[in-house]
């Protein structure tokens, strides 16, 4: 009974852990990225996904620094759909 206890706790922090991470990471300013920008990454946290468009669309990435700090960069891509028939 105890072990089962210590097993439900133990799930309930981690639960609780996860949606810190997330809230520290909803609650970190959007920067807007540009070339001459030095990127301190040591860690990619996430990537959104590039949609299926043929025009240059916003992505970001949510990434943490040397220090743990945590990131949120915007920047732009391709759209993935272009085909070269």
């Amino acid at each position: 009974m105890k072990a089962l206890l210590a097993l439900i706790l133990g799930a309930l922090c981690n639960v609780a852990m996860a949606a810190d991470v997330e809230q520290q990471v909803e609650q970190a300013p959007v920067e807007q990225y540009s070339y001459s920008q030095h990127l301190d990454i040591a860690r990619v946290i996430s990537m959104s996904e590039v949609p299926d468009v043929c025009q240059v669309v916003p992505a970001r990435m949510t990434y943490e620094d040397s220090q743990g700090n945590k990131h949120v960069l915007e920047y732009r891509v391709m759209g993935n759909g272009c085909s070269n028939n």
